[in-house]
């Protein structure tokens, strides 16, 4: 508890008490992971077993590697994963200390009594805010209450935002993991406001205007949102859309309420009021890529955006297109992110263009230029003479304007103040250096691609360029490329051939000599920029800065739609491979390069060496509790929130006060009046509300009652009523617990928690027939509508259900729907139509031109026949298989409990043997699995109509893979059935039948 701040060390004297259980609730940036991991490291003992449950690998790499400075290395935190035998994870448990498994595995063992649940020293769960009735947590809640009472369980959160929906969330999450006491530490709580304003960082908030082409298109946007939601709303007017509202609109979460919204009537939602929902999200990310992405990447999304509006991916004309992207408001944006880019001038005959002049001089002087620190800029003079000095590779009639960001210029400012102020303190005459602390600058976005273009940024700055210009060698380079790729992708599209046969490698700049080593002039100017990059600050961090790939400019470019792509496309080729040559060349930096290095006579690690703090900048994304980590090992001084994050700045005020010696200086950029800013105060205001709630809700609640559970099957007794034929319905005891046997496979659903919580004895086991065995005679198989027809299309259920058939005298297809949406099989959409028949009027698929009917019946799901029809034709299939229907996994679990009345349980024993009864038969001594062939038993599942259900029927079948070759096809048919057993005698005989056809 050294390592901890004051109210860190208050927090966790109150909450390690190994005799209570409780939920801790936490502000995000307040170090929740420290706290979780100190107390994990009390019990890091043989002695006793604590687990941690409901973490992402992400995070148990990171508790771990935590836990592991703390000091608990021996053997310290150990994760049981999917790949773990079932012996090894019971030697684990037995060994005891501090252990994280997944959900899904802790509840199997549970079950299955793998683990000691009663020698459970406690349990410590993250994501507390996660946990529902229908959550895996509340499950292994219940189980491990049902046989320890003694043991702890710590929950913790520090998402209280989603802890405020429904009626008393706090309660009811406090219910299912039977909790009786909370505690909620806002950022405003008293101990912690006035231990973290000891020793505050020093904060400078930089507010920036956007430029007056980003507020035109900021403006278009939110008024394309308006209208959008405005149009939605009144096309359901009968739903409560009071949430739906443009303040939301600008967060992530503002997608899953429509969608919550409109789930309960998904079914009758027509092609529009998708694509309505559709745009929204839409909308949401333009106004975030607006203050992200550079202008030509935003225009390019922009582009994409159209094209994708206007055709669907057969290339024809969509039907259903968005209606914001036919406003005057989509107008404005799509001009105006154009006119950040470059404008469009009178245009010249480009047919008559001459070939571009020696470019051996041109480089010559290009390298002289630079070395003499002089960089000439598009549309100026060279300096040497009179005319403008235009790239080759710019068209006429095209001007470049190439906006740069805002914060750019302020990025480069603020680094700038930050050398000054390091200089400073160097040159003071009583300086003395700190003991702790570096100047490594740190530079935090919210997402990889701006991190990326920070540092790509950072590279390419020219310092000496006017405000809003320093990017312009990096802003040309992205123009070149876009151009370049736009004209291509234009001419491919008019199937104009002139661009294909041009040359990789550029035709004029003579990178080679023709003895291997790059030229005299370009050594010059690589010597120079090796020169001038030494005494620069270095950069590290985000991402290379290399040019992309031919197929990464592609993703990235668009086709090109207007005159302006025509334009392009026409000059690109009378250029006889100069553009084409220089595009290579820029693609094939990484050569260039390995040539360059060969050539300068330096050490290696004046090149590749570790770089000193005051000369490094490190740009990094946020990383939630992570960051902790980072801050800790770097040290940083300086700090620049690219965008701003409430989290991030509460780790600053942590770090600070826990470094008392350390100066911290912080710079937080925002865009004044955008998204950005309004996403920032939205954000705390948010989690200030919900905390209120959440203090008024504990203030008022009232505590469940929790009554001791015992396991199913123990002690308890059920009166069945037999028939009333036998003795007037006489009554009789039976002690026999009422049991449902699951396969392991299920145990990713929501079911087995509900059997559970009816009063079901679940009990997992690997079954080779069906999902759930209710009775010794009913099998039911459960799919999920996209499992339901995932397995149409691959011929999997017909072979479930004919496995299911052969074993048991009811089998049962249970297709079950999700709760609160939409209880159908198929949803309108652009591709149903109404047609008239004879005896009225069904929607069918319209077959697409040219589709056989054979295609139909193989099951394509854009010709073939609908879900309906092939429910139709599995039942003349298989008439004794029965089809259930439930709206909910509570409405399955009803079910299930009508359908076991009055009848026996089933014999796990006898349940998984089913299927593989016979596999002993096939000449094995022993036990299950002993004398197998297992290379004979993979080539088995190799072959069509064989899987993993059938493949030991089969085995106990068929003595050898020669038998079974030797085989006629009737007796395939009799062991795989009808189209199976097809699949399976066409596939062995294929070379067979082609020898006899050519004989």
């Amino acid at each position: 508890m050294d390592n901890l701040l004051p109210f860190q060390a208050s927090i966790l004297k109150e909450i390690h008490d190994p005799a209570t259980s409780e939920l801790i609730v936490l502000a995000r940036g307040l170090g929740l992971r420290r706290i979780l991991c100190t107390l994990m490291k009390i019990y890091d003992s043989p002695r006793s077993l604590v687990l941690l449950v409901n973490a992402s690998p992400e995070e148990e790499s990171a508790i771990g590697e935590l836990l592991g400075i703390m000091g608990c290395r021996n053997p310290g935190l150990r994760i049981v994963g999917y790949e773990m035998g079932k012996r090894d994870r019971q030697d684990l448990y037995r060994k005891g200390g501090l252990i994280s498994v997944t959900s899904r595995i802790l509840v199997v063992d549970m079950l299955q009594s793998d683990i000691p649940t009663e020698l459970i020293t406690g349990i410590v769960m993250v994501h507390g805010e996660k946990v529902t009735n229908l959550s895996l947590e509340a499950f292994i809640v219940r189980l491990y209450r049902e046989k320890n009472t003694s043991g702890f369980l710590k929950a913790f959160s520090d998402q209280p935002e989603h802890i405020t929906s429904g009626m008393s969330p706090l309660r009811s999450i406090m219910k299912e993991m039977q909790l009786r006491k909370v505690h909620i530490y806002p950022r405003y709580h008293e101990e912690i406001k006035e231990n973290l304003d000891q020793r505050r960082p020093d904060l400078i908030e930089l507010a920036t205007d956007l430029t007056e082409p980003m507020k035109d298109i900021h403006s278009a946007i939110v008024q394309c949102m308006i209208t959008t939601l405005a149009e939605l709303k009144r096309s359901h007017s009968t739903l409560d859309l009071d949430d739906v509202n443009i303040d939301n609109a600008h967060f992530r979460w503002f997608d899953a309420i429509v969608r919550r919204q409109l789930d309960p009537v998904w079914h009758k939602v027509g092609p529009k009021t998708k694509q309505l929902v559709g745009d929204l999200a839409t909308l949401r990310r333009l106004l975030s890529y607006l203050v992200t992405y550079d202008a030509l990447a935003f225009h390019a999304y922009l582009e994409t955006l159209v094209l994708s509006n206007t055709t669907n991916a057969s290339g024809n004309a969509r039907q259903n297109q968005s209606p914001w992207m036919l406003t005057d408001a989509a107008n404005i944006i799509f001009k105006t992110a154009k006119r950040r880019c470059y404008v469009l001038t009178s245009k010249h005959t480009l047919a008559s263009q001459p070939e571009v002049i020696d470019v051996d001089d041109e480089d010559a002087w290009a390298a002289l230029d630079e070395a003499e620190g002089f960089t000439p800029q598009i549309g100026t003079t060279n300096g040497r003479g009179t005319e403008p000095k235009r790239p080759r590779w710019l068209p006429d009639g095209i001007d470049p304007v190439l906006e740069e960001l805002p914060k750019w210029t302020v990025l480069a400012d603020i680094l700038q103040e930050i050398e000054e102020e390091i200089i400073r303190q160097e040159t003071l005459t009583n300086f003395k250096p700190p003991t702790i602390g570096s100047n490594t600058v740190l530079i935090m976005t919210s997402s990889a691609r701006s991190a990326e273009l920070i540092s790509e940024f950072l590279s390419d700055m020219d310092a000496s360029a006017p405000r809003g210009r320093m990017g312009k060698k990096m802003m040309e380079r992205k123009l070149r490329r876009y151009l370049w790729w736009k004209g291509r992708l234009a001419a491919d599209k008019r199937g104009s051939s002139s661009l294909e046969n041009t040359s990789s490698q550029p035709q004029g700049r003579k990178q080679d000599n023709g003895s291997g080593q790059v030229s005299e002039a370009l050594a010059r100017k690589d010597k120079s920029k090796a020169d001038r990059s030494a005494n620069r600050r270095r950069l590290r961090g985000g991402a290379p800065t290399v040019a992309p790939t031919r197929t990464e400019a592609t993703r990235t470019g668009t086709t090109g739609t207007g005159d302006d792509a025509d334009t392009i496309a026409a000059f690109m080729a009378t250029q006889t491979g100069t553009a084409d040559a220089d595009a290579g060349a820029d693609i094939d930096q990484d050569l260039l390069m390995a040539q360059m290095l060969s050539q300068l006579d330096t050490e290696y690690d004046d090149v590749f060496g570790l770089v000193a703090p005051e000369q490094t900048v490190l740009v990094r994304t946020y990383a939630d509790d992570g960051d902790e980590q980072v801050l800790a090992e770097l040290q940083p001084r300086f700090f620049i929130m690219y965008e701003p994050s409430t989290d991030f700045l509460r780790q600053i005020e942590v770090y600070r006060n826990s470094n008392p010696g350390l100066g911290v200086r912080a710079y937080i950029m925002t865009y004044h009046n955008s998204t950005e800013e309004q996403k920032y105060l939205t954000a705390q205001r948010r989690e200030k509300e919900a905390f209120e709630r959440l203090i008024r809700e504990r203030g008022s609640m009232l505590l469940p009652i929790y009554e001791s559970r015992q396991p199913v099957g123990k002690g308890h007794a059920m009166i069945k009523t037999i028939s009333s034929r036998a003795a007037g319905g006489r009554t009789e005891l039976s002690t026999a617990p009422s049991q449902v046997i699951v396969d392991m496979r299920e145990f990713r659903s929501t079911l087995p928690s509900l059997l559970h919580a009816a009063g079901q004895l679940v009990v997992p086991a690997t079954l080779t027939v069906g999902d759930y065995i209710l009775t010794p005679d009913i099998c039911v198989e459960r799919k999920s509508i996209p499992d339901l027809v995932q397995s149409f299309n691959s011929g999997r259920l017909y072979t479930q259900c004919e496995l299911m058939s052969v074993h048991y005298k009811q089998p049962i297809l249970l297709i079950e729907f999700e709760e609160n949406k939409s209880f159908s099989l198929e949803a309108i959409s652009e591709t149903t139509k109404t047609y008239a028949k004879p005896s009225g009027k069904y929607p069918t698929k319209k077959p697409a031109a040219g589709a056989s009917s054979a295609a139909a019946d193989a099951g394509d799901p854009r010709v073939g026949p609908t879900i309906q029809s092939k429910l139709v034709l599995l039942t003349l299939h298989f008439p004794r298989v029965r089809i259930i229907w439930s709206s909910s996994p509570f409405a399955t679990a009803d079910i299930f409990a009508d359908l076991k009345m009055n009848l026996p349980e089933p014999d796990p024993s006898k349940a998984i043997l089913v299927g593989a009864e016979d596999q002993g038969a096939s000449g094995s001594q022993g036990g299950q699995g002993d004398g197998v062939n297992a290379a004979a038993e993979e080539l088995l599942q190799c072959l069509p109509g064989i899987n993993a259900k059938n493949v030991q029927y089969v085995m106990g079948r068929v003595g050898s893979v020669r038998e079974l070759c030797d085989m006629d096809r009737k007796d395939v048919q009799t062991l795989l059935g009808v189209e199976p057993g097809n699949a399976c005698y066409d596939f062995m005989h294929r070379g067979e039948r082609k020898k006899k056809a050519v004989s």
